[in-house]
C-alpha cells in the first residue's frame, strides 16, 4: 500500500508541474509598438517549463536563437513558420529574425533568474555591430531584465 501512495504523490506532483506551465505568444511583425520589424513583445519574462510560441503574423520572418544560457537548446525556426520553444533552463535568451537582423529585429526572454546576465550583455555587444538601425532596441530589452 505504501508504494501506491508514493506513486500517487509522484504522479500528482508531475501533473501539477505541467498544469502550471504557461504558453506565451510572441508575434513576428513588420510594424508594432516598438517600430518596424519587431517581435512583440520584444522582452518577455517567463518561468522555467513555460513555452514560447512565435507566431508568423506577418510573412517574411523567422525566430532563431542568437544566445542561450549554457546547457540550453538552441532553436532555428524556418521562414514564415510558427516555432514553439520550451524554456527549460534559467537565464537570459536572445533571439533574432535572420532576414532582418540588420534592422535589429531581435528579442529577449528572461527565464526565472538572470543567472547569465554578464554573458548575455557580452553577446549583445557583438550582435549590435550587425544592426544598421534601432541599435538601442536590444539594450532597451536587456535593461528590463531584473
Amino acid at each position: 500500500m505504501k508504494i501506491k501512495q508514493q506513486l500517487a504523490v509522484v504522479l500528482m506532483t508531475l501533473m501539477s508541474t505541467a498544469t502550471f506551465a504557461q504558453e506565451h505568444i510572441v508575434e513576428m511583425l513588420n510594424n508594432g509598438d516598438d517600430g518596424m520589424m519587431i517581435f512583440e513583445p520584444g522582452y518577455l519574462k517567463v518561468e522555467k517549463g513555460d513555452t514560447v510560441k512565435f507566431l508568423s503574423t506577418d510573412m517574411g520572418h523567422n525566430s532563431v536563437s542568437s544566445y542561450v544560457p549554457e546547457g540550453s537548446a538552441a532553436w532555428n525556426g524556418a521562414l514564415n513558420e510558427e516555432v514553439v520553444v520550451t524554456m527549460e533552463q534559467e537565464g537570459v535568451y536572445i533571439y533574432k529574425c535572420t532576414p532582418h537582423i540588420a534592422l535589429a529585429m531581435i528579442g529577449v526572454i528572461q527565464v526565472g533568474s538572470a543567472t547569465n546576465m554578464d554573458a548575455a550583455n557580452s553577446a549583445a555587444k557583438e550582435m549590435k555591430s550587425k544592426f544598421m538601425m534601432s541599435q538601442e532596441r536590444l539594450e532597451g530589452y536587456l535593461a528590463q531584465v531584473k
